[in-house]
């Protein structure tokens, strides 16, 4: 074989190889833009545009007080070492009757600087008197707000919810139920430690939970069958609130530790469909944008569940005093907020005056 010959099979060989090898950076760049086409897609679908203000219609005293202008703490998010968000779920799945009404709902706090979170779960039945509005659960605020104006929902219940707690809220994240159960799924499922056995089946809604005690892995139907739970009508024992608030605030805590594993934007990809489709918040896009493809930066390294003493007084559940107050506390000091002494919580929430712990929840 002549050397001339050799020279030009190494040079097509070559050629070949850059050929392929572009073809494979064209396709790699092409699916980049891709999914940055569909984070763009789901970031606009579920951030605001711009931050909208409560609507003036009665609104900007819901609660009964509102903070004083200069007053620490009212001023804007990245002013402090904190953000504090209000997390709240909604179950609009057919057969669940379309309330609107927050299943779920958290206070929570990330310290930027010590890569740490709390989170305070706020019982669905905990009774709440605002001044200037009926007493009510807390689940129904969010519902209530909907149903007077679907674009300001979001903006009055960060309101009310800042006013009522003398707590400023930065921002508020609401999550349709079965986009939890679809977001579980798209991590591969979570592993927990399920506290009881739990059975329950209701025909109209579709809801057949059927979980035994112990740590496993837990599908996104099977997630979502965990943190609602509450009674059985199949023999087995019933949860309480604060039982359940634990489940959601360990469920929350295992996807987001799943979303932090991600090594790159091609596992993103269904997350953010499902995000998109399921999760409105008050985040402006390009903070939004900025947390997501900084995720492992952004996740806490620790995460604090605050718990809450709390007792059954049908319809409501009540909380004991001093343990809201403290929880409140906790989250003001992670928040890098002074310490407030001028809210009177038996003023604002159904309060356990009892003595006897014994009947806690």
């Amino acid at each position: 074989m002549s050397q001339t010959h050799t020279k030009r099979k190494k040079r097509r060989a070559v050629a070949i190889a850059c050929i392929a090898l572009g073809a494979i950076l064209l396709l790699v760049g092409s699916y980049t833009v891709y999914l940055y086409i569909k984070a763009d897609s789901a970031i606009q679908k579920m951030a605001a545009p711009e931050r909208p203000s409560p609507a003036p219609s009665g609104t900007t005293d819901i609660a009964g007080g509102s903070p004083e202008a200069g007053a620490p703490g009212t001023e804007p998010p990245g002013a402090r070492k904190s953000l504090t968000f209000l997390l709240a779920g909604i179950d609009s799945r057919a057969g669940s009757g379309g309330t609107l009404n927050t299943d779920v709902l958290m206070l929570a706090t990330l310290n930027t600087e010590t890569h740490t979170a709390s989170l305070l779960s706020i019982p669905r039945d905990l009774q709440l008197k605002p001044k200037t509005l009926k007493s009510h659960k807390a689940n129904y605020y969010y519902a209530y707000f909907y149903n007077q104006d679907k674009e300001t929902a979001i903006a009055n219940t960060k309101a009310f919810y800042s006013e009522l707690f003398d707590f400023p809220i930065d921002y508020m994240a609401l999550i349709n139920f079965d986009g939890l159960r679809q977001l579980v799924d798209a991590v591969g499922g979570i592993t927990v430690d399920v506290d009881m056995d739990m059975k329950y089946r209701d025909t109209a809604d579709g809801t057949d939970i059927d979980l035994k005690k112990g740590v496993q892995k837990l599908s996104g139907k099977q997630t979502l069958d965990f943190v609602r739970y509450r009674k059985s009508n199949e023999g087995t024992q019933e949860s309480s609130d604060i039982a359940r608030n634990g489940r959601q605030q360990q469920v929350l805590t295992q996807i987001v530790d799943k979303l932090a594993s991600f090594k790159g934007m091609t596992q993103w990809g269904n997350v953010l469909d499902i995000m998109g489709n399921n999760v409105k918040t008050d985040v402006p896009e390009d903070e939004l944008r900025s947390w997501i493809m900084n995720f492992q930066q952004m996740k806490p390294a620790r995460t604090t569940m605050i718990p809450l003493e709390t007792r059954w007084e049908n319809p409501y559940i009540v909380v004991k005093e001093d343990t809201l107050r403290q929880a409140l506390e906790r989250l003001r000091s992670e928040a890098g907020l002074p310490k407030d002494d001028r809210l009177q919580l038996a003023d604002v929430v159904g309060v356990d005056s009892s003595a006897d712990d014994s009947s806690l929840e």
